[in-house]
C-alpha cells in the first residue's frame, strides 16, 4: 500500500524551554511544495490565524468523505454538480479524562445536474456509504456525525 508522507518544522524562539512560555507555531509541508502554518487551537494559546491539528483533522475526514461519496456516485450515475461541506472538530473528555477530538460533525449539501435528483432516503443511504467506506473514517472511533442538510 501507500506511504503518504508530510514534513514538520518548529523551531524555538525563546532562550529556553518552558511552560507556557513557548509558541507551537509551527510549518507542516505537504509534497516538497506546500507550506501550512499550523499551531494550537485558540483555546490552547494558538494563533486563529493558522491551522490547528483538530481543523487539520476535520479537513481530512471532510475530504475524504467527499471523495468516496463521489467516487460511489459516478459509479451510480448520479450526476454531481457541486458539493459543499462544514466540518466541525469537538474538542471535549473522552472516557479515560484524556482532552481528544470528541466528534466530528459533517455537514455535506449536494447539488445535481439540472433535472436529477434523489429522494432523501437514497441520499442518506449514499452519505452513509461513503462514510463506511471512507478510509480516514475506519482510521477514527465512532465519533463521526453525518448531517444532510
Amino acid at each position: 500500500m501507500s506511504d503518504l508522507s508530510i514534513e514538520l518544522h518548529w523551531q524555538r524562539a525563546t532562550p529556553v524551554l518552558q511552560p507556557g512560555k513557548y509558541s507551537n507555531a509551527h510549518t507542516v509541508l505537504y509534497n516538497a511544495s506546500y507550506d501550512v502554518q499550523v499551531d494550537s487551537a485558540p483555546d490552547w494559546g494558538g494563533d486563529p490565524a493558522n491551522t490547528n491539528p483538530e481543523q487539520a483533522l476535520a479537513s481530512a475526514l471532510s475530504s475524504c468523505h467527499m471523495m468516496t461519496f463521489l467516487a460511489l456516485c459516478a459509479k451510480a450515475d448520479w450526476p454531481v454538480a457541486s458539493y459543499h461541506d462544514y466540518a466541525v472538530a469537538h474538542l471535549g473528555k473522552n472516557p479515560k479524562g484524556q482532552m481528544s477530538v470528541t466528534r466530528i460533525d459533517l455537514h455535506p449539501v449536494v447539488r445535481f445536474d439540472t433535472g436529477f435528483s434523489v429522494s432523501d432516503s437514497e441520499l442518506e443511504q449514499m452519505q452513509h456509504r461513503a462514510h463506511r467506506y471512507c478510509f480516514i473514517a475506519n482510521s477514527l472511533a465512532d465519533s463521526v456525525e453525518i448531517n444532510i442538510l
